[in-house]
């Protein structure tokens, strides 16, 4: 049986991406595609929602998926862990499936698991990640979750060294790391995770150059398995054996 897909914020960059993996995915059918400002009555009877709309939106969108009874995808940026907490007894009462994905690209996936692995070393840990400046929300939804495992990771050594926190050219703190956010042309998406301890740094840097070449094995991996999903799940991780342990 063919599985009907409902895209929300499918008339845009990666709703665009999205929808031409599914066009290659055996046993999938994109049957409804809307744009962010569509009414979220025309989801009623597709199998599976994929949200890849606006921060704004979002929530709508997971929520009426819960409520209808229908799986969810969430590819859109700006769910913190607190904001995920929001909705886990909505789809935990419901029986339902939301699945988070704050990069659908397997090498930022690799690159914020290295770092988790790498933070308890490392007193210092400060993120900068860029975007083109057509991107509305910041922090990133990425650079958010690397912070969020920095955190976890580091649940024995405590938060990380962050000097002059309060002031504000100091970045915004997600789990005690510092998070900088550039907007500006000529960059798609680009995450440098500094860690620093005496007398040396390690960096990890990700790049994205082509974004449909990109996410396209993450979407294919991502998109069965929301579909047997139950329960909320957060990050690509989830779906593959990278083989790090912090």
């Amino acid at each position: 049986m063919t599985t009907q897909v409902a895209i929300v914020g499918g008339t845009g960059k990666l709703g665009a991406i999205i929808h031409a993996v599914i066009d290659d995915l055996d046993g999938f059918e994109v049957s409804r595609v809307l744009s962010s400002s569509s009414d979220l009555s025309e989801l009623a009877g597709a199998d599976l929602v994929i949200d890849a709309s606006t921060p704004q939106v979002s929530i709508d969108v997971v929520r009426s998926a819960v409520e209808h009874g229908q799986n969810v995808l969430v590819a859109t940026s700006g769910w913190s862990a607190e904001r995920i907490a929001l909705v886990r007894p909505l789809v935990e009462a419901a029986g339902t499936a939301a699945v988070f994905i704050p990069n659908f690209s397997l090498g930022s996936v690799l690159g914020s698991a290295l770092a988790a692995a790498a933070a308890p070393f490392f007193d210092s840990a400060e993120i900068v990640e860029a975007h083109r400046e057509t991107k509305i929300d910041s922090p990133s939804g990425t650079a958010v979750r690397t912070a969020e495992l920095i955190a976890a990771a580091r649940s024995e050594q405590g938060p990380v060294s962050a000097p002059h926190a309060d002031q504000r050219a100091r970045g915004q703190q997600v789990g005690s790391v510092p998070i900088h956010s550039l907007r500006r042309p000529g960059v798609i998406a680009k995450q440098e995770v500094v860690l620093a301890g005496p007398g040396e740094s390690l960096t990890f840097t990700h790049d994205t150059v082509e974004p449909a070449l990109a996410y396209a094995p993450g979407i294919r991996l991502a998109v069965p398995f929301t579909r047997d999903a139950s329960g909320v799940v957060v990050g690509l991780e989830n779906m593959i054996d990278i083989g790090i342990r912090s």
